[in-house]
């Protein structure tokens, strides 16, 4: 019998597929298509009323909004506080509710930056690095580059102390830079950052990578030159910034299901739900093909749970038998199923298969001595917990941590 999943999380495009910016490289745009019966897409009040009560009434304790796009601040700040009333309102004893917003920045000015601080929303900022890097692919429709306009957004968050996290997309041009983009994300005052691979491929030509798709090899010694200044950068053992992609990776090196979707073994924990309602499986599956149903109609939960989705989810899973006996499986779990081509003759193979191999072979020593020093500090968390319990351990004794010294020479010192 299939556990039922219960909602955690959705993602939500109040705005559809509408954007005050042009990137080359997004792969949104084109999802207009779907909705042909108006040029302007919106979320109404009363569908995000519907939204937020069904969310709050049948999800866990701890409830998460992402809000994307397209842009969502296209709404305009008063869509957004209604959003957060509605989720006051219906919201259950004990239940917890977070909200993270993902901007290209234009729109952003101190009246947001006030409101995202007010209510605690994590904001995700579209920055791609340095002028040179940024504008090569971030531009508006006219051509004109976002840079200058990005960063104002940047610094007006960051004075009025928001969460913020950078978000950087990696392709062809931005893969040649990772110091540049490190640091300078890094001595900007971003010290959380998000890389996301892109990878798309030509419409017509099957398994053809798009001119600004990443290069397997490239993006391979770009994850481990950013691991590498990651890593030289801990301070006490802890890291002095965060990279989500290696913090979701040491949890499958200790053994706990990471936070990204990507690592884990099936899709199909989350939804999407689009600015008329409809609800589909993935973000990078908002397709007639994955369309779950429209939350006027449907319920939530029972789409989470639908065989549709349940069928989605174990797309996952069926992996070619190079992965089935690939040493790395464990950590990557094939990668996201977007990226998944007729590649190098083997159907289902990851596009970012060789930049995975090449990655874990260099970064698998150093989280493996990562994740041995941190199983053992949760056991020593463990045992001063049992002493103040009332557990007695002979001075002289093997130490139950497992680090291999006495007793009083380890836990019992401390």
């Amino acid at each position: 019998m299939i556990k039922k999943k219960g909602i955690q999380s959705v993602l939500v495009k109040p705005a559809g597929p509408d954007c005050n910016l042009e990137c080359t490289y997004c792969f949104y745009l084109q999802k207009s298509a779907l909705f042909p019966e108006s040029k302007t897409h919106r979320m109404t009040i009363e569908l995000l009323r519907m939204l937020v009560r069904q969310v709050m009434d049948q999800g866990e304790n701890n409830i998460s909004f992402g809000w994307q796009g397209g842009e969502p601040t296209l709404m305009g700040i008063s869509f957004f506080k209604k959003a957060v009333e509605f989720q006051q309102k219906f919201q259950r004893s004990g239940q917890h509710c977070g909200n993270g917003l993902q901007t290209n920045g234009i729109l952003i000015d101190s009246d947001w930056a006030r409101f995202f601080r007010d209510t605690g929303i994590l904001v995700g900022l579209s920055l791609d690095g340095p002028e040179f890097v940024h504008d090569h692919y971030r531009r508006f429709s006219n051509g004109q580059p976002t840079w200058s306009r990005v960063i104002r957004a940047r610094d007006i968050l960051l004075e009025a102390d928001v969460d913020v996290n950078a978000l950087i997309v990696v392709n062809d041009h931005s893969v040649r830079y990772p110091d540049e983009i490190y640091t300078f994300h890094k001595e900007n005052g971003l010290k959380f950052m998000q890389f996301i691979p892109c990878v798309e491929f030509h419409p017509n030509r099957k398994g053809e990578p798009a001119f600004f798709t990443v290069s397997p090899e490239l993006y391979g010694r770009f994850l481990i030159r950013l691991f590498n200044r990651w890593h030289d950068d801990f301070i006490d053992g802890k890291p002095s910034t965060y990279i989500r992609w290696f913090e979701s990776l040491f949890f499958t090196y200790v053994h706990l299901s990471p936070p990204e979707c990507t690592l884990l073994p099936e899709c199909g924990i989350y939804t999407v739900i689009e600015h008329n309602g409809d609800i589909y499986a993935c973000d990078f599956f908002v397709h007639p093909k994955w369309r779950l149903g429209n939350i006027i109609q449907d319920s939530l939960s029972d789409c989470l749970n639908s065989p549709l989705q349940n069928k989605f989810g174990s797309v996952k899973s069926n992996l070619p038998d190079v992965c089935q006996k690939c040493p790395w499986l464990v950590h990557c779990q094939g990668g996201c199923p977007k990226n998944r081509v007729f590649h190098n003759n083997t159907p289902g193979l990851n596009y970012l298969c060789q930049s995975y191999q090449m990655f874990f072979k260099h970064a698998d020593p150093v989280f493996r001595k990562m994740a041995e020093i941190w199983q053992i500090q949760q056991k020593k968390q463990k045992i001063k917990e049992q002493i103040a319990s009332g557990l007695r351990i002979r001075r002289n004794e093997p130490c139950p941590c497992g680090s291999g010294k006495k007793f009083k020479q380890c836990c019992g010192k401390e």
